[in-house]
């Protein structure tokens, strides 16, 4: 039998991994960084990185879709449809573990700003 657990400790200078073999065989690795699903986690919670390549995906996704949310055929009502469904979890997977300080959400608010400017085009003055 073989089990993992994984601990986050406030106090531990790293991330601990510990191994259990057949019940009786323990072994502690110390890591720094840890990826889970596509996500990194590290041990002082630090998300720049991980913000980083999450808004560097979500730019990847609106240029996959850019003629589809570019297209005059389409209302904005579809075209925000689109985002909400195609753009936006990509930027917002895994953001449970993150813990957002104002740069952060300054940021996320920056990205989906530049998306909606991208799709509708700047706001028209009468």
């Amino acid at each position: 039998m073989f089990t993992k657990l994984h601990l986050f400790s406030p106090y531990a200078k790293y991330l601990v991994k510990l191994s259990t073999y057949n019940n009786s065989q323990s072994r502690i690795i110390y890591i720094y960084i840890y990826i889970y699903l596509e996500t990194t986690l590290k041990n002082q919670n630090s998300i720049q990185e991980e913000m980083k390549s999450r808004l560097k995906l979500g730019n990847a996704c609106y240029y996959s879709v850019q003629n589809l949310l570019s297209s005059s055929l389409l209302s904005k009502n579809l075209k925000i449809k689109i985002y909400r469904t195609i753009i936006l979890p990509v930027v917002l997977y895994g953001c449970e573990t993150w813990s957002l300080t104002s740069k952060e959400e300054r940021r996320l608010r920056l990205f989906e700003n530049r998306v909606l400017r991208r799709v509708f085009g700047r706001k028209k003055d009468d």
